[in-house]
């Protein structure tokens, strides 16, 4: 391990723990079998998580069965998931993640990704189109409980303002960065207490610095206020 590394590795060992101490172990919703987390994670794309939910539980009222969901018209999906924005795109792409899912398997279910080695998992759902990096770890960690840590916009800022990635890496370039980084058994709470705290404090626009339970480790914070 290079010198780096290991003030990285000290670093996010420091966050996860001042994060703990700032939020508690958290706990997100039951966990979803991981066809209706796929669909769940796509529609949850640019969009909240008030409209995903919306948008999956209209679905499902309209359509109940994934098999259902796969054989409609497609503009009935694309009206039934309108809520989540981006309707035209993410109609389609469900429909065309599910019949890739027939396909291959004979039936719609992605339980046999718990049995694959995990990078392959990872490239399976990677072959979906529409599905990255995000979307493929929120699968993994959350449904089939694989150690993967999901990068969304909250995680990449935070990290990119603490220092623990570049400035120029990619949300996709950052996800096997920040596994390296952490061990498995964080990624869970870590993910979460992240999200949290881009949510109510190191917001995009007008970061709540001065009551930032993390600025001691914190790069930009340092570049701010000469710290």
């Amino acid at each position: 391990m290079t010198s780096d590394n290991a003030l990285l590795r000290t670093k996010i060992e420091a966050v996860h723990r001042q994060l703990l101490e700032a939020y508690g172990e958290p706990r997100w919703r039951n966990p979803l079998p991981p066809l209706d987390e796929l669909v769940s994670t796509i529609l949850s794309q640019n969009t909240n998580d008030a409209n995903r939910d919306r948008a999956f539980e209209r679905l499902r009222d309209r359509l109940p069965t994934w098999e259902q969901v796969r054989d409609a018209p497609t503009q009935d999906v694309i009206e039934a998931v309108r809520t989540a924005g981006l309707a035209n795109q993410k109609g389609p792409r469900i429909q065309k993640a599910l019949r890739r899912i027939t396909a291959e398997r004979g039936v719609l279910e992605l339980d046999f990704l718990a049995d694959l080695p995990l990078e392959q998992a990872r490239a399976w759902l990677l072959s979906l189109q529409g599905v990255g990096p995000k979307t493929a770890a929120i699968v993994l960690l959350f449904s089939l409980g694989r150690p993967a840590f999901p990068v969304d916009t909250h995680v990449h800022r935070i990290s990119r303002r603490l220092g623990l990635i570049g400035e120029r890496v990619s949300a996709a370039q950052a996800h096997p960065l920040l596994e390296a980084l952490a061990p498995p058994e964080w990624y869970y709470a870590l993910h979460l207490n992240v999200i949290r705290h881009g949510r109510q404090i190191c917001r995009a626009r007008k970061p709540r610095c001065e009551m930032c339970v993390l600025s001691d480790l914190c790069d930009f914070y340092s570049q701010e206020f000469g710290a």
